[in-house]
């Protein structure tokens, strides 16, 4: 049986300066979905789009893509998708774990062009298509292996 943590709807976010791909999952059935995308820069406009998907959704907990080098070290999107995920918390008082976004951008590209969508429609997708792929990963990592992996990412990006 999934603790409170690991029970329910999940948001999780590929966060971007100019975009951020939102996808929704359950534990229960453990399956992710892309589900928008949240344009501009201006943060009042992205965190008020973030609070409508909240109240609809009603997210036990959110996840969000960490993004880092190949390598696995951190670089300056790290920091800025850190201080997102704090900003996420400190707003509405969710559970924010972290999960490995490396080439989920290539992936959902590859994904994509596989089913045929047109490079417009494609790249109106992409986004939120990364993060489904960020929150597939997330899922299939199970809940031991997720918390893990989540406590090792955000200790190395705070640094």
């Amino acid at each position: 049986m999934p603790d409170a943590h690991h029970s329910g709807t999940v948001l999780a976010f590929d966060f971007g300066r100019q975009r951020i791909g939102v996808a929704v999952g359950e534990w229960l059935l453990r399956q992710a979905h892309p589900l928008t995308v949240i344009r501009g820069e201006a943060n009042a406009e992205r965190f008020a789009a973030i609070a409508a998907l909240i109240g609809e959704w009603r997210p036990a907990s959110l996840v969000v893509g960490l993004p880092v080098a190949l390598d696995g070290s951190a670089h300056e999107m790290t920091a800025r998708s850190t201080r997102f995920a704090n900003q996420l918390r400190g707003r509405f008082g969710l559970a924010v774990d972290y999960a490995d976004e490396r080439l989920t951008s290539v992936e959902a590209e590859a994904q994509l062009r596989a089913s045929g969508k047109s490079a417009r429609n494609a790249k109106a997708l992409l986004d939120a298509v990364a993060a489904q792929i960020i929150l597939q990963d997330y899922f299939d990592r199970g809940v031991e292996h997720a918390a893990g992996h989540s406590t090792e990412v955000s200790s190395d990006a705070a640094h």
